[in-house]
């Protein structure tokens, strides 16, 4: 009977010490839970940031060559075709920022 009793003492401590591994796994799974979580905000804080910094630079882009256009370099019809199409552009641009507004 003590050898019953032995293999049952046996099974008793590897059932605690599975226990214990489970809960130092389960405690390590929510740690990387919440790294992972937080470099997925870092990298949604990046993308909009390049989304952000990219239409800067769109719209320098744009403001300097409207700078740019000096009555010499250009005929009166030239000038006024290419600022009207910069104009529509920027229109087609507030339009899609009310469009994103709206969501």
């Amino acid at each position: 009977m003590s050898q019953v009793a032995d293999q049952l003492s046996k099974v008793v401590d590897k059932t605690a010490r599975l226990i214990d591994l489970y809960a130092a796994l389960q405690e390590e799974n929510d740690l990387l839970k919440l790294e992972n979580q937080s470099v997925k905000v870092a990298l949604d804080t990046s993308k909009n940031k390049v989304i952000e910094l990219g239409e800067k630079v769109r719209v320098l882009t744009l403001a300097r060559s409207l700078e740019g256009i000096s009555s010499t370099d250009l005929n009166t019809d030239e000038k006024t075709l290419d600022i009207k199409q910069k104009i529509s552009e920027f229109v087609r641009e507030i339009d899609k920022c009310i469009v994103l507004l709206k969501k």
